[in-house]
């Protein structure tokens, strides 16, 4: 897929404020790690993740989600009577329904002619809805959207550390196949696309191409379907090591076909932002795409893995720190359970 009409116009993003260490995770599990000889400080050694974030008790993700769309929309030149359409893509939501997203376009005072749906596809949510808002704009049915994410790790987390606490006989195995759930933050993001017409940052998005590998979507599950504010009890399962090397293999083949679709040559893609699971899966992507590190930006060390926010509040980040300057070709790799992959090519 390709774009000749699509700017990445702005981007906004929101953080709690509550600090939790992965030294703090293991204090909480300390009759655990005693009763099974653990040491402690490997759950940052194996993750590269220092500490994340969560959400005071009672905060929904629309709440945040509406707060980095504010966030974007006042950064931006852009009137909000300009936003046709509107996706919130995040795995948590308050509620199954209605769509979360029409919390959002209330708190924003969207127009009624602005359309409000949610997408979810895992971690993958908010580029999905990039794609989709852009083919609105380039199909001239819209001039502007937003997309947005508020993803709340907290009950995930938490409740993993009770469920692991609460085994009457665990073992090591127990305690891997939670470990993903270990690594989980909390953040909110938005994305602001626009026409290129009503443009004052000319941050073209290029296009992109997507690839799926279904067979392994057992991979990695969680157990509700519902709300994922403070009162939630969520449980995920997963198959961390078999997961990341089958969604390296899905990357690589994906990077070799998004090359071809971009046109574009290692050497000619200045800063790449991958999504943030933890140092290991960063560089086995990287060493297997033959990418610089250098010219990678990382959040993970301090947010974790914040799902479909992880990948665009870094990119948010980045842009803030000044890790992008104008004309740089960027890569967005994205990788989400499923197992799905899609990467965007954009020109800042």
């Amino acid at each position: 897929m390709k774009f000749e009409n699509v700017c990445i116009e702005s981007l906004g993003y929101h953080l709690p404020e509550n600090i939790v260490t992965s030294e703090d995770l293991e204090r909480r599990m300390g009759a655990l790690y005693e009763k099974l000889k653990l040491p402690y400080g490997r759950l940052e050694l194996m993750s590269g993740i220092r500490e994340r974030r969560f959400w005071d008790k009672g905060v929904y993700p629309s709440e945040v989600s509406s707060i980095a769309g504010e966030n974007a929309l006042k950064k931006s030149s852009i009137n909000r009577d300009e936003i046709g359409s509107l996706i919130c893509a995040s795995v948590c939501r308050d509620f199954l329904e209605p769509a979360t997203a029409t919390v959002i376009h209330h708190n924003l005072n969207l127009p009624q002619d602005c359309a409000v749906f949610d997408i979810s596809n895992a971690c993958l949510g908010v580029l999905n809805g990039m794609i989709t808002i852009a083919n609105q704009i380039e199909a001239g049915q819209i001039r502007a959207g937003l997309v947005v994410s508020g993803e709340n790790g907290g009950p995930l987390v938490n409740n993993t550390v009770e469920n692991l606490l609460s085994q009457p006989s665990p073992t090591r195995n127990t305690i891997k196949t939670a470990f993903a759930s270990l690594t989980i933050g909390s953040a909110a993001v938005a994305v602001l696309l626009a026409h290129k017409d009503l443009s004052r940052t000319g941050h073209r998005l290029l296009g992109g191409v997507s690839r799926a590998d279904t067979r392994h979507n057992h991979l990695c599950r969680g157990n509700e379907d519902t709300g994922m504010d403070m009162t939630a009890q969520p449980l995920m399962e997963t198959d961390a090591e078999t997961l990341m090397h089958e969604g390296i293999r899905l990357g690589a083949e994906t990077w070799e076909v998004f090359k071809a679709e971009m046109g574009w040559t290692n050497d000619q893609i200045d800063r790449t932002f991958c999504h943030q699971v933890g140092s290991l899966h960063r560089k086995m992507m990287l060493d297997t795409f033959d990418l610089d590190p250098e010219n990678d930006f990382t959040t993970l060390e301090f947010l974790g893995n914040t799902g479909s926010a992880a990948l665009p509040v870094t990119l948010a980040i980045g842009e803030e720190k000044g890790f992008l300057k104008q004309g740089d070709r960027i890569a967005l790799l994205g990788i989400g359970s499923g197992l799905n992959c899609m990467m965007l090519g954009a020109e800042w």
